[in-house]
């Protein structure tokens, strides 16, 4: 059973200009909800960055502010020495960035962050493109996305930062979806309890650079799992435990298909996907067992 987590009624993240049913939004909500007032943020160039921060209006309510596009993981490396050099308690060090921020220009900060062991709670909210400039690709792009900089779509594969960060035997890892709200929130509350580094990977669906009306973000979500693109896992201890497996997935297109961005594909590109998709879960039955 997943542990049900009771949020306070203070807002800690409010008085934003993101977009309507934009999902980094309403991730960063609810992680200041579990994380509480003494939390120390900080976030690269970014939608988040460009929708709470503009001056002289903070839409944050708790110390916060925009690091260097590739410096995020040093960045909290910093201010987890600080903490520590003052002794302080009951703090949590998080940075949260998107998928450009980290998988890209971020990686090498956020590869030596959780290599020193630094107690950092790094968030990655992937809308799979560098949103805030234009929808232009990143290394989180799916296949058969259109992007700014990728029209046909047909290029490179997802990189899968679960294992990239599993193979720096990091404390604590686990991905999530906003659409699967309690164990998004239950790997929140784990993740800033752990002694070191941790790191959360969540899906953000995007209505504007997606293509979807802004009230099917949660729907959007939910179909990311249950047609097997999107996976909820975690890994603590030296081992990999899946939260859900589906055991028949939808077709691909129930989900691609709601999406202005896949319009351009037919049934031999979702034949493809599906042919990755089954192919990936193999593989992840086969190294972790379930």
């Amino acid at each position: 059973m997943v542990k049900v987590i009771d949020l306070p009624d203070r807002e800690l993240l409010y008085g934003h200009k993101a977009c309507p049913g934009c999902a980094a939004g309403t991730i960063a909500r609810l992680i200041l909800k579990v994380t509480g007032e003494r939390t120390f943020l900080a976030y690269p160039a970014s939608c988040l960055s460009t929708v709470t921060s503009i001056y002289p209006q903070m839409a944050f309510a708790v110390p916060s502010f925009t690091a260097p596009f590739p410096a995020t993981g040093a960045v909290l490396s910093g201010m987890a020495a600080a903490v520590k050099a003052k002794r302080m308690q009951d703090v949590t060090v998080l940075g949260m960035a998107g998928d450009g921020g980290t998988a890209d220009i971020g990686l090498q900060a956020l590869s030596g962050a959780v290599e020193r062991g630094d107690k950092i709670f790094y968030v990655c909210y992937d809308n799979e493109a560098y949103m805030n400039t234009g929808v232009q690709r990143s290394s989180l792009t799916p296949f058969g996305a259109t992007t700014t900089t990728s029209p046909a779509g047909k290029r490179g594969v997802k990189k899968n930062m679960f294992e990239i960060l599993i193979a720096h035997r990091i404390p604590y890892c686990a991905t999530a979806s906003i659409a699967h709200t309690a164990d998004f929130l239950a790997k929140v509350e784990k993740a800033r309890n752990t002694d070191g580094p941790s790191f959360l990977h969540v899906l953000a669906p995007c209505p504007t650079g997606w293509g979807f009306p802004s009230d099917q973000t949660m729907a959007i979500g939910r179909l990311a799992v249950e047609t097997g693109l999107w996976f909820l896992a975690e890994y603590e201890g030296g081992r990999v435990k899946m939260n859900l497996a589906p055991k028949n997935f939808k077709p691909v297109q129930e989900y691609l298909g709601l999406q202005k961005r896949f319009k351009h594909l037919g049934a031999a590109e979702w034949a493809l996907i599906e042919g990755q998709r089954d192919r990936e879960w193999a593989d992840m039955r086969r190294k972790w067992g379930f």
